[in-house]
C-alpha cells in the first residue's frame, strides 16, 4: 500500500505531488463508498479520533465528523466553550489530558497560527490541521483543488483567481501553495489593504481590478470578508466592497466565457457574491462540500494506516 511522506497533516507545504496523487486518489475511491446505499466502511474501526474546535465551525466540523463515522471511526467531540480552557488550562494540558485516554489521532481547530505544529512536536498523536489561524488550512485547499480537477481534468497551466480578504485568509495561503504544486496560474484580487505585501514573494500575481482578473481567470475562488478577523477598518463599507469586488451576475454575463465560481463558506450573499451566482450553474459550492467528506476520508485513512494499530481494511 501506498503510504504519505509525512505522518500529520500540518500545511500544504509540507506535502509533494505523490501526496496530493495518493491522496485524490483515495478520495476518488470513497466518493464512490458516500454515494452507495450503504456509505460505512470499518477501515478504521480500532482508531479513536478527537475533534478539538477552539474556534465556530459548521462545515469543515461536520465534514470531518461524517468522514470520520463513514470509516467507523470512534469519535470524541471537544467544545473549547464548554471545557477547561474557558477556566485558564493550556492547549498542550487539554490535549495531554485527552490523549490520556487512549486517543489515536486529533482533528485541531485553532485561532492560533502554528498550534497544530506545536503539538506535533510535544505530543504523540497524529495531527490533523483544521485551520490555524491566518495560516493554513490544508484540507480545504485538497478539497478545492480536486474539485477543480473534476472539472478541468488537470491545472496545468489553468489560470486561478483568489478574490476577497486574502490577508487574513488561511484558505488563501493553502490554495497558493497547492494550485501552484498542480502547476496552475494563481492571481490575487481585493483592496489593496486586504493583499500582504510579501505574497508575490509565493509566485503569484495580484490586482485591484476585479473585471480584469475575471477575464483573466477560468476559475475564481471568492473569500469572504473575515470581519472577525480585523482589528482595524480596511474599507469603507460592505456596500462599496460589493460595488468592487463584489461577484454578481451581471459582472459574469460581460465575460467571453464561462468560469467556475468556487467558495469555502460561510457565505457572505450580497457582499462578496451574489444569491443568483452562488446557486448558478457556474458554482461548484456544494461539490465541494461533497468532495470535502472524501477527501478527508482519504486523509483520515492514509494517516490512520500509519498509525501502530491494526486497521481492519
Amino acid at each position: 500500500m501506498k503510504k504519505l511522506s509525512v505522518s500529520h497533516l500540518l500545511g500544504i507545504k509540507y506535502l509533494n505531488t505523490e501526496d496530493f496523487n495518493l491522496i485524490f486518489e483515495t478520495a476518488s475511491q470513497f466518493k464512490e463508498v458516500i454515494n452507495r446505499p450503504i456509505k460505512k466502511v470499518p477501515s478504521l474501526r480500532d482508531i479513536t479520533i478527537a475533534n478539538l474546535f477552539f474556534e465556530n465551525s459548521t462545515r469543515t466540523k461536520l465534514s470531518f465528523e461524517l468522514a470520520e463515522k463513514r470509516l467507523s471511526a470512534d469519535i470524541i467531540n471537544f467544545s473549547a466553550s464548554q471545557s477547561s480552557v474557558s477556566k485558564g488550562e493550556t492547549l498542550s494540558d487539554t490535549v495531554k489530558n485527552i490523549l490520556a485516554m487512549k486517543v489515536d489521532m486529533i482533528i485541531l481547530r485553532h485561532p492560533n497560527p502554528g498550534a497544530a505544529h506545536f503539538l506535533s512536536k510535544n505530543l504523540n498523536s497524529c495531527i490533523i490541521n483544521a485551520g490555524d489561524g491566518t495560516h493554513e488550512h490544508p484540507t480545504q485547499a485538497l478539497l478545492d483543488v480536486y474539485s477543480l480537477i473534476e472539472k478541468f481534468g488537470n491545472l496545468k497551466g489553468k489560470r486561478i483567481a483568489i478574490v476577497g480578504d486574502i490577508k487574513h485568509s488561511r484558505v488563501a495561503l493553502s490554495n497558493i501553495y497547492a494550485l501552484k504544486m498542480m502547476g496552475a496560474e494563481v492571481k490575487l484580487c481585493g483592496p489593496k489593504s486586504l493583499i500582504p505585501k510579501y505574497i508575490e514573494c509565493l509566485g503569484v500575481t495580484s490586482s485591484s481590478d476585479f473585471n480584469q482578473v475575471l477575464n483573466w481567470c477560468d476559475a475564481a475562488n471568492i473569500l469572504r470578508i473575515q470581519n472577525e478577523r480585523m482589528g482595524t477598518v480596511y474599507f469603507p463599507s460592505n456596500r462599496e466592497y460589493s460595488q468592487n469586488f463584489g461577484l454578481n451576475l451581471d459582472r459574469l454575463k460581460q465575460l467571453k466565457k464561462k468560469i467556475i465560481i468556487l467558495h469555502p463558506g460561510p457565505i457572505n450573499r450580497g457582499v462578496e457574491i451574489s444569491s443568483d451566482v452562488a446557486d448558478s450553474n457556474q458554482s461548484i459550492i456544494l461539490d465541494q462540500v461533497q468532495n470535502g467528506v472524501a477527501i478527508r476520508m482519504a486523509i483520515i485513512y492514509l494517516l490512520g494506516s500509519k498509525l501502530n494499530i491494526k486497521n481492519n481494511v
